[in-house]
């Protein structure tokens, strides 16, 4: 009801991020068509925060999120930069409390603490090295060592649970899941292993 692509996109963009099943089982699926809904994908990250920037200018609430591929440095330097591609450098959320709405948030990357049940009209999606496709299997896999929310892969030993590296992948890809899925008009996409790139965008 509030992504303009529809039951169709979201349903997609969860089988897409399916980590049970090789991704070779999804080679005959089809692209969705959904006409009034905008996917692109960049190669250059400056470029898409560009477009992000224009939308933000055109339709208000755009923003650049991602998953916690990088170290939140600037937490505790406010002038380190935390997300650094290709050269070009972002911080993450200056705040945690509204952070959609608050000032400079165009020129900052959310993640899924800050944007999870919010809408934006656009969402630019930065998808970084802890979610790959292992080339031995041919399954999304989560790389712990390129995760960096400790909370979220540290065990609980007091509970008794302990979290696997399956069980990590599974967490990774909701948590893409829900970032793919935040833009009401259209969804912007950087991905960093090439392999992933080709999966998400011959299927998007």
């Amino acid at each position: 009801m509030r992504v303009r692509g529809g039951r169709d996109y979201v349903d997609h963009v969860r089988a897409l991020l399916d980590v049970s099943a090789p991704v070779s089982a999804l080679e005959a699926r089809a692209r969705i068509a959904a006409s009034d809904y905008e996917i692109r994908f960049f190669d250059d990250i400056r470029a898409m925060h560009d477009a992000i920037r224009m939308r933000d200018r055109e339709y208000g609430l755009c923003r650049l999120v991602a998953g916690y591929a990088w170290e939140w440095r600037s937490r505790t330097d406010a002038a380190a930069v935390d997300i650094e591609i290709d050269g070009y450098g972002l911080q993450w959320n200056k705040t945690a409390v509204d952070w959609i709405t608050s000032p400079g948030a165009v020129d900052q990357v959310g993640s899924i603490h800050t944007v999870q049940g919010y809408d934006l009209n656009y969402a630019g999606v930065i998808v970084g090295d802890d979610l790959r496709i292992d080339p031995s299997s041919g399954r999304l896999v989560g790389v712990r060592e390129s995760y960096f929310d400790k909370r979220g892969k540290q065990n609980n030993k007091l509970l008794g649970i302990e979290y696997s590296d399956a069980d990590l992948g599974r967490y990774i890809a909701d948590i893409y899941g829900v970032l793919l899925t935040r833009g009401i008009r259209g969804t912007y996409v950087y991905v960093s292993d090439p392999r992933l790139r080709e999966h998400l965008q011959d299927r998007l």
